[in-house]
């Protein structure tokens, strides 16, 4: 009976911390939504908002079944609960697979992505930040270089664009000085127009796609033990789920046996023994 409850209540803590994670994804993604002043963005491969509020719905819903079969012992939500895990495993098994053999098609979907992502780039104030972000973190500019900011609409080099920031980057591509308190916003202005030669010297010229895929590749270790470290624990979850499926299966088959059991005995003291004499 120790071996159960430690199965049932660990399903119930590791469900009730995603339950919680996915929780506050809703909230972060809704409150998103609504600060903003005006939703442009509404697909959800570009909006962060969307996607939180998405991914955090599925979450909530499965680690719902998990929380709520463990604690109550139904067999049906742990089922339910336990078929969603393996349907996850198994895609993110089949898209590790389509990475590894598909990669050129990868890249260009990606790239795809990305691009249209530095399309929008004004047009939403998460994805800008986003996009600052990142290419802050990982020392990029742009997909496949600075150059690529053509594509926005604000940065767009031509003489027939009215913005101030024709020509440019945002100032997230700009190297920063060790020294430098003050940021300034307006050191990507013209950098379109630069050779790379020169343009290295203030901007980060490299793209954002090549940079990921060098630090993922010099960084293999880490994003290997991440990725074992999550299908461990979905296979622990799973293992768990599994557990306390067979368990309550057996307690049920064994209080079916005994009533069976104890119906039949009913049934015997019924019965009279042969030659019985009733006038005793």
């Amino acid at each position: 009976m120790r071996g159960y409850r430690g199965v049932k209540y660990t399903l119930f803590i590791f469900c009730y911390f995603f339950w919680v994670v996915s929780a506050i994804l809703i909230a972060v993604g809704i409150y998103a939504k609504i600060a903003r002043e005006k939703d442009v963005v509404d697909t959800l491969t570009v909006d962060p908002a969307l996607l939180l509020i998405v991914v955090g719905s599925v979450m909530f819903l499965i680690t719902f079944l998990g929380c709520f079969g463990a604690l109550r012992n139904t067999i049906c939500l742990l089922k339910m609960f336990l078929g969603l895990l393996v349907a996850i495993l198994l895609l993110q098994i089949a898209a590790a697979f389509v990475g590894y053999f598909f990669t050129d098609t990868v890249m260009e979907r990606t790239e795809r992505l990305m691009m249209k992502a530095i399309e929008r780039y004004r047009e939403d104030q998460d994805l800008e930040n986003a996009i600052d972000f990142i290419q802050k973190k990982f020392q990029c500019c742009g997909v496949e270089s600075y150059k690529n900011w053509s594509r926005n609409a604000y940065f767009e080099c031509s003489d027939t664009n009215p913005s101030l920031e024709a020509c440019g980057v945002p100032f997230s591509c700009c190297i920063r000085l060790q020294n430098q308190t003050v940021l300034n916003t307006m050191c990507g202005y013209g950098m379109q127009q630069v050779e790379e030669k020169l343009a290295r010297q203030d901007i980060f010229t490299i793209g954002c796609l090549d940079k990921i895929v060098w630090w993922a590749k010099h960084n293999l270790l880490l994003v290997a033990g991440l990725t074992a470290g999550l299908l461990l624990l979905e296979v622990c979850m799973i293992a768990l789920a599994a557990g306390q499926i067979c368990w309550i299966k057996k307690v049920l088959q064994h209080q079916e046996r005994k009533a069976a059991q104890s119906k039949s005995e009913r049934k015997e003291s019924l019965w009279f023994p042969p030659f019985a004499d009733f006038d005793d």
